[in-house]
């Protein structure tokens, strides 16, 4: 049965806000990291981020026991650990716009390790998407120029990878029954920020510098970034269909290459442009391909 259409509307309201606040979120990590070394930022992000989720869950009378310790640990060595780690890396050096697209290239990694992984094997169109994202993200890696900011793509590319093996995860998981997506999110990230806490205090950095504009910035991160947007995204897929509510995965990295124009000037050379145009079209072809029910990527692991 579709959804009421008041239910519908506000859904697709919550979709358009919670895509906007992703896709700022990069620049707020980017802002961050003026203030702390990338380890201290990620600790800094997650920890408070897993407590307000854990909050979020009391409030809405779940249960706060976790099932299945073990893997609720290796998946947040990828969905958080591995994703805020890497992303915080490559945002040292790397520029918001290229980053963003970079990250997103996700579902392609999620389609190739899902064939050896669960046996979905990649078909029809998707082999187009999978050639022009590959495309894509060679001409915006540029293999052949390894100065510069290439350390910095390689990290953003990593982030993808992370995140496409907590998808891969996730899937197993949900198919096989007794998963709830609040409880796996704020169980994951509080063991992941707790492996990103120990690193932090083994790896020397310079000390945070507090200031209140650091803290808004935080504050952005945890309570926007993590604990609304997950709200936000459990109420999106709640009153829409996976594959519209996975659309706004797909709006993220346009909206990202288009605030950091705004924010930071940032101008992409003619290849970059070229490779994350070609990314782009192919999160399109994805995007039309899980509308029409070939859905290989689980919507439920959207990432901030």
């Amino acid at each position: 049965m579709p959804p009421p259409a008041s239910s519908a509307r506000r859904a697709l309201i919550a979709l358009v806000l919670l895509s906007l606040i992703w896709a700022y979120n990069w620049i707020m990590l980017k802002e961050g990291l003026r203030f702390a070394a990338p380890f201290d930022y990620a600790a800094l992000r997650t920890a408070p981020g897993a407590a307000l989720l854990f909050a979020a869950m009391a409030w809405l009378k779940k249960p706060l026991a976790p099932r299945g310790v073990p893997r609720l640990l290796v998946l947040g060595l990828f969905q958080t650990t591995g994703f805020v780690c890497f992303a915080c890396w490559a945002l040292v050096a790397g520029a918001v716009g290229k980053t963003t697209v970079l990250v997103y290239t996700f579902p392609f990694w999620t389609m190739l390790l899902a064939w050896p992984l669960l046996g979905e094997r990649i078909r029809g169109w998707q082999w187009l998407a999978v050639f022009a994202a590959a495309g894509g993200l060679t001409l915006v890696l540029e293999p052949w120029n390894l100065a510069g900011s290439f350390a910095s793509r390689v990290y953003a590319v990593l982030t993808g990878v992370c995140w496409a093996a907590s998808s891969i995860i996730v899937k197993r998981w949900r198919n096989e029954g007794n998963f709830d997506l609040l409880s796996v999110t704020a169980w994951q990230m509080l063991l992941g920020g707790i492996v990103v806490i120990a690193i932090a205090w083994l790896v020397p950095s310079p000390p945070v510098v507090w200031t209140g504009y650091f803290v808004l910035v935080l504050l952005y991160g945890i309570v926007l970034g993590s604990v609304a947007g997950w709200l936000l995204w459990l109420y999106i897929l709640k009153h829409l269909p996976a594959g519209i509510a996975s659309l706004s995965m797909m709006a993220v990295p346009a909206l990202g290459v288009l605030l950091s124009r705004l924010q930071y000037g940032e101008t992409p050379a003619g290849t970059e442009i070229a490779g994350m145009l070609l990314i782009v079209a192919s999160l399109g072809l994805l995007s039309w391909l899980t509308l029409r029910g070939e859905q290989s990527v689980a919507p439920e692991t959207a990432q901030e």
